[in-house]
């Protein structure tokens, strides 16, 4: 099994306490995205966690707690979201030098491989420009490459809540985008991907990634072969290894405008300031009435492949 933390909250930002009690304990409470009353009781080892995909904007608040769940004996690494937006689109973070100096420090601490940059997603606005983008990717790959195996981007997907404040780009935009990224990337000898962008990009030389990678977590398990099918769960250009995701959506305080698993700020902070790291269920006692289920995570390298957490696709997602 893998333990994705978590596409739909910044755990290591807000809740790495919280991520800590579930491995010490070796169980989590995660309710469907879409039905708050189902509840999984997922009670898990690090036997049969082949590893967990740490996903992020701001790790600084877990790096000291990263040294017990190397001792507890956990496999992980991060993908690391870094775009140059700053406080206007991104509020609740620090700046931008601040979060390259982390990304710089996790990827000494843990090496290149086990850090995955993202820029994701790439917003087009009028002062946001195809020009601007260039100059701001070029900037933090300078900065950035040295310390990671890859950079992974995506273009912005409209949502429901976000309204008409962002478009998506047009296919001239993102095929702009894409030679220039790709020509910066090449400079820097750092290998492209796209994540989730049914666009074939491969006249640039960029590939489709996948983020929650069994190429990646096959090294981190020793090279030990593991077996696993699409994530069915995900959207169809996604390449993603099946995963169960700990988090929960409207628990991100960071007030990021562009975010697809955040509907409401304020709600979003309400939950974090009545957050108790010590309840199972990330947002929350379980509501009254609520049907829990135990799953017994199983180790995929005992399996021919994983089968999906939830049954249920999720809509929105994808990690951007």
């Amino acid at each position: 099994m893998i333990i994705s933390a978590s596409r739909r909250t910044d755990v290591p930002a807000w809740y790495g306490g919280w991520l800590l009690q579930r491995l010490r304990q070796g169980e989590a409470l995660v309710s469907n995205p879409f039905r708050p009353r189902r509840i999984t009781r997922l009670r898990f080892s690090p036997q049969t966690v082949e590893a967990l995909v740490l996903w992020t904007k701001h790790p600084e608040p877990m790096l000291s707690l990263l040294p017990e769940i190397d001792r507890l004996g956990y496999r992980y690494y991060f993908t690391y979201t870094l775009t140059p937006y700053g406080p206007e689109w991104e509020p609740g973070f620090p700046a931008v030098e601040r979060r390259i100096a982390c990304f710089q420090a996790l990827s000494r601490r843990l090496g290149p491989s086990r850090v995955d940059w993202r820029y994701d997603p790439v917003i087009l606005t009028a002062d946001r420009g195809t020009g601007w983008h260039l100059e701001q990717f070029e900037r933090l790959c300078r900065q950035l490459a040295p310390y990671t195996t890859r950079c992974i981007f995506s273009f912005f997907d409209s949502y429901r809540h976000l309204g008409k404040r962002f478009a998506p780009p047009d296919e001239e935009q993102m095929f702009e985008i894409a030679a220039g990224f790709a020509a910066i990337a090449r400079e820097h000898r750092l290998p492209l991907y796209t994540c989730a962008e049914p666009s074939d990009l491969s006249r640039w030389g960029i590939a489709h990634a996948a983020c929650i990678d069994p190429q990646k977590i096959a090294e981190l398990c020793g090279g030990r072969k593991i077996s696993y099918k699409k994530d069915a769960g995900q959207r169809p250009a996604c390449g993603c290894a099946p995963s169960v995701d700990i988090g929960s959506y409207d628990t991100c305080p960071g007030g990021c405008v562009y975010c697809y698993g955040t509907r409401s700020r304020i709600r979003a902070q309400q939950r974090f300031a009545a957050h108790d790291p010590g309840c199972p269920l990330l947002e929350g006692p379980p509501p009254d009435g609520a049907e829990i289920t135990v799953r017994q995570a199983e180790a995929a390298f005992l399996k021919a492949a994983v089968e999906n957490f939830t049954g249920e696709q999720e809509q929105i997602g994808g990690g951007k």
